[in-house]
């Protein structure tokens, strides 16, 4: 799913508190790699972190009091120790969950 900019921060400053997860950052709009990404996953949020590519799929039922939840997927894992490439492996989820919160738009 394609987060908005509020939920990007939602979701970046709930992985923050993670064990396991560091130094999480939404792979930006204009990345030349964004294009392949989107081709092979679809239209997502992708983010990149001490433990590999990731996007947050939403979680059914969809309806909460203060908006939406989403569950960590992780896409593709480090290769190596300097972070520089990635292997892509079946989606798995994780045991992360995120509240999204209300979508402004923003």
């Amino acid at each position: 799913m394609k987060l908005s900019t509020a939920r990007v921060k939602r979701t970046l400053g709930q992985l923050e508190q993670q064990e396991g997860i560091e130094n999480a950052v939404p792979v930006p709009e204009d990345s030349p790699v964004l294009p392949q990404l989107s081709h092979l996953f679809g239209d997502h949020t992708f983010f990149l972190d001490s433990d590999g590519l990731h996007i947050v799929q939403l979680l059914e039922p969809a309806i909460a009091a203060d908006g939406p939840t989403g569950q960590l997927v992780k896409l593709a894992g480090w290769t190596d120790d300097g972070h520089t490439s990635l292997a892509l492996q079946q989606p798995e989820p994780t045991d992360i969950v995120v509240a999204l919160g209300p979508d402004n738009g923003a």
